[in-house]
């Protein structure tokens, strides 16, 4: 064989060799994997009207009141994921499905609140029509008024999980996080949910049919920022109960108990002291505290002669023979006591003895005429 034809074999078989590389069409190998979901056409009107679906109306939502930018539509979005990737944005409140050549579909979304934001990657595991929300302990804890759905609230327009729900996993661990449709379609754009991402209902019946079980779902920083990891938020402190406060008496049991016997007076201590309180300065001298009244009248040492005859006529009378004999001999030392410095109740005494004189006079009366000066006339 000549040289010039072993040069031609040898250039049609690199030729051929070349061929092979070359790919039929310039259609990268990822976006041929998934032609289906490749620069999907959105209608520019009606994305928001009223519809009927499975046996439930959705109301419409009127464009005017959702910003535009948080309204359905097709973006430039360069990306190395595959296509059917859902990736969100906490920050601008969006949600990117990729569908390859550098667009995506963008939805708006509502996030989680303060203290609810989380960053990772997840898979969708799970999808449901009209779904049955059960509020977490948790939720339950911070909103007791939620404790009638702990056994789940059937799916219906009410419901706060909307239309659809996609369940998401990291790790094969259900965290409890869900892309969701909402009731609450004024609620997009803001941080609204407990780490849940909320979807007008419309929205998330269009993206509910658009992605793959098991995509891809990555969820950026609070900063839009790829996550390196899972991150979660820090558990929330859970309510201590506050310790059984001692037995205090409130204010009605305070009003209903009996106050002190100090406070009601000696009415309240009548059982032991209504004996002695009476006689407190003198127990056993009862009559006593009624003589020195008229002793303290008798003692007028002006007329000793003639006060006592007139006192001891009518006492030695009156007086029981009994007690006669007693109330004198208690008189005569209780004086000493009450009058405050006089002699005379020691002039007093004998002058107690003296009226044996004129006790006698009652003899007087056998005199035949009426008596003069006490005395019966002669003759």
């Amino acid at each position: 064989m000549s040289s010039f034809a072993v040069r031609a074999v040898l250039a049609m078989t690199v030729a051929a060799s070349l061929a092979a590389c070359v790919p039929a069409t310039t259609t990268s190998s990822s976006n041929a994997a998934q032609p289906a979901i490749a620069t999907p056409e959105l209608p520019t009107e009606g994305m928001y009207l009223a519809t009927s679906d499975n046996g439930f109306n959705v109301p419409a939502v009127d464009p005017a009141k959702v910003p535009q930018e948080f309204q359905r539509q097709i973006v430039d979005f360069p990306s190395t994921e595959a296509p059917g990737t859902v990736i969100i944005n906490p920050a601008t409140k969006h949600l990117y499905f990729i569908t390859g050549n550098n667009k995506a579909i963008r939805y708006g979304i509502a996030v989680g609140k303060a203290g609810f934001q989380w960053s990772g990657e997840a898979l969708v595991t799970n999808r449901r029509n009209w779904p049955t929300w059960t509020p977490p302990p948790e939720m339950i804890e911070r909103k007791p008024e939620l404790s009638k759905w702990e056994k789940g609230q059937p799916g219906g327009p009410s419901n706060p999980l909307g239309a659809r729900a996609l369940y998401l996993t990291t790790n094969g661990v259900d965290y409890g996080y869900r892309i969701h449709g909402t009731p609450e379609w004024w609620s997009i754009g803001k941080n609204a949910s407990s780490g849940c991402i909320r979807m007008i209902n419309q929205d998330v019946i269009d993206l509910f049919n658009r992605v793959p079980d098991n995509a891809k779902v990555i969820v950026l920083t609070a900063s839009g920022e790829m996550p390196k990891g899972l991150t979660l938020p820090p558990p929330a402190p859970r309510k201590t109960k506050p310790a059984p406060a001692p037995a205090v008496a409130s204010a009605a049991d305070a009003a209903a108990t009996p106050a002190p016997a100090a406070m009601v007076g000696p009415m309240s201590t009548a059982p032991g002291a209504t004996g002695p309180v009476t006689p407190t300065p003198a127990p056993g001298a009862t009559p006593a505290a009624v003589t020195p009244a008229p002793a303290a009248t008798t003692p007028v040492p002006a007329t000793p002669g003639v006060t006592p005859a007139p006192a001891l006529a009518p006492t030695v009378p009156t007086a029981p023979k009994p007690v006669a004999p007693a109330t004198p001999a208690v008189v005569t030392p209780a004086p000493v006591t009450p009058l405050p410095g006089t002699p005379a109740p020691v002039t007093a005494a004998p002058t107690v003895s003296a009226p044996a004189t004129p006790a006698v006079k009652p003899a007087a009366p056998t005199c035949a005429v009426p008596l003069v000066n006490g005395l019966c006339p002669q003759g």
